[in-house]
């Protein structure tokens, strides 16, 4: 794996216990207004990924698609995962902000 700080991020929000994986606990985070960020496989599909951004619109809940299902459940020591959900604030900002500064950079 490359050194990439969104999914270092990611590996340590998990290992804190505020990252959640896999589409029911991504759901219930979201319903229940404990998500801060929701994070979606590029490659996920496009049900999905609508599936997803319809959620948490409705939620107003902020949604990103950055990586593939395969490093982000890599990241965070699962299979593969199409989404996770961040539900602590200083983890969301923080992977924002790593977002934030590779689109500049790019």
């Amino acid at each position: 794996m490359n050194n990439d700080k969104v999914l270092s991020l990611l590996g340590l929000a998990k290992k804190a216990g505020k990252l959640k994986g896999g589409e029911y606990c991504v759901e219930t985070e979201v319903k229940k207004g404990r998500a801060k960020l929701v994070i979606v496989a590029e490659d996920a599909s496009d049900n999905t990924k609508k599936s997803y951004t319809d959620m948490c619109s409705f939620k107003k809940v902020p949604v990103i698609f950055y990586g593939n299902k395969e490093t982000i459940g890599k990241c965070i020591g699962c299979e593969e995962r199409a989404a996770v959900v961040l539900t602590d604030e200083g983890f969301a900002n923080a992977v924002n902000k790593q977002i934030s500064q590779k689109d500049i950079k790019n």
